[in-house]
């Protein structure tokens, strides 16, 4: 039987006993209908390693773990890569953001671009930026991974351009031509348009600020195609594909 894994953003030390917060605590006893004595792994998606545990009680309003051994792990990719993706509408960003994980990325930064048709008042956003990390959680506790990517608060694409670093920085673009990449990399940055794509300035701008504008095959990708494809080529280049 496959072993459940839980995020809690609480300090874990081994062999104490804790009280999971509520999220956590909702999930292990609702949605799993875990019982007293089930074995489960803990992490808090701050360092490459998580705890044996085991339920010591559920109760109506509170569930108990009670902590074991700390397991170091080595699964995240010796690329950081930083993820730009335009918010798109429908479910499309959350997939990207789910899929992202799932490959490995480290942080990624919602965008609000030209042809980007979304529109959030703030009491909107801060429901999506919630969804959008519990998303980015639930996909830490499905693939393996002990430490949670970083979502950024939505951005202007112009000063996101101006503040990311890395040593390969693409900017994808059908209209743009097959460029060699840098023989070596270890922080790496993806800028993704929405379903219209970027605006000939947007590329432009992002060119100004050291991108190269990569056609990454012949067809034109969906935004969420585009962002899961670029991934996995620079996984593969520099990282541990």
């Amino acid at each position: 039987m496959r072993i459940p894994r839980i995020y809690t953003p609480q300090d874990l030390i081994e062999n104490s006993l804790i009280e999971l917060d509520e999220a956590a605590a909702n999930h292990v006893a609702k949605v799993l209908r875990m019982k007293t004595g089930r074995a489960l792994f803990l992490f808090n998606g701050n360092t490459q390693s998580h705890f044996e545990a085991n339920v010591a009680s559920v109760e109506r309003r509170s569930v108990s773990i009670q902590l074991g051994k700390q397991i170091a792990t080595q699964l995240e990719s010796p690329l950081h890569i930083h993820l730009g993706q335009a918010i798109s509408k429908g479910d499309r960003f959350e997939f990207a953001i789910q899929k992202a994980v799932e490959l490995g990325v480290n942080e990624i930064t919602p965008l609000w671009t030209e042809h980007c048709d979304v529109k959030l008042n703030d009491e909107r956003l801060d429901k999506k930026m919630r969804q959008w990390r519990q998303i980015a959680i639930a996909a830490c506790e499905q693939s393996g991974r002990d430490i949670v990517p970083v979502i950024h608060p939505a951005i202007q694409l112009e000063p996101w351009l101006s503040q990311v670093n890395a040593d390969e920085k693409w900017v994808l673009d059908p209209r743009g031509a097959s460029q060699k990449s840098a023989e070596t990399a270890k922080r790496a940055c993806i800028l993704v348009g929405p379903e219209g794509g970027l605006s000939d300035s947007e590329v432009s701008l992002a060119c100004d600020h050291s991108f190269k504008a990569k056609l990454i095959g012949p067809r034109i990708l969906r935004t969420e195609t585009a962002a899961l494809t670029a991934l996995c080529l620079m996984q593969d280049l520099w990282g541990d594909f």
